[in-house]
């Protein structure tokens, strides 16, 4: 450092490093003696799967957001995210990349039918409005055989 790039001319400043360094010396403050608690506010869509990306992780907020679109606060342990101006989830700051962070109550689980049997049941998924009917799979089953019939040449 010393003998290579504090003592080459900067390209940008026609200047050598270590001296421009030497003259703004006395100008410089201390860094302050508390935790630097700066807050970086973000607009995120919120994926099928209710979760919303920042910094390359994935979080997740409750099955009732209404909100596509939700503002998220990066601070240095924890993410804030907000509907509207409501919090509706605070996570610890996951560290490195592809992990997913689900909050205990954000995922409601669908219920069986109390008679055991889910043949044609309607389930709610994990977002209002996603209806969907269970079926066994040889309903399945037999409509790709009738599909595959239909297929061939006659």
């Amino acid at each position: 450092m010393s003998d290579v790039a504090n003592a080459r001319v900067h390209a940008t400043t026609d200047r050598v490093v270590l001296e421009h360094f030497n003259d703004e010396r006395a100008s410089l403050a201390p860094l302050p003696v508390g935790a630097f608690n700066a807050t970086l506010k973000l607009q995120r869509r919120v994926s099928h799967e209710g979760m919303v990306s920042v910094g390359g992780n994935l979080y997740s907020v409750p099955d009732g957001t209404r909100s596509r679109a939700l503002e998220v606060h990066t601070l240095a342990r924890e993410i804030h995210i907000f509907e509207d101006t409501t919090l509706i989830a605070v996570h610890p700051a996951l560290q490195g990349r592809r992990q997913r962070s689900v909050l205990p109550g954000h995922r409601k689980l669908p219920r069986l039918s109390q008679s055991g049997s889910n043949e044609d049941a309607q389930t709610r998924l994990t977002r209002t409005g996603h209806n969907v009917t269970r079926r066994a799979l040889s309903f399945y089953e037999a409509v790709g055989q009738r599909l595959a019939r239909s297929a061939r040449p006659t």
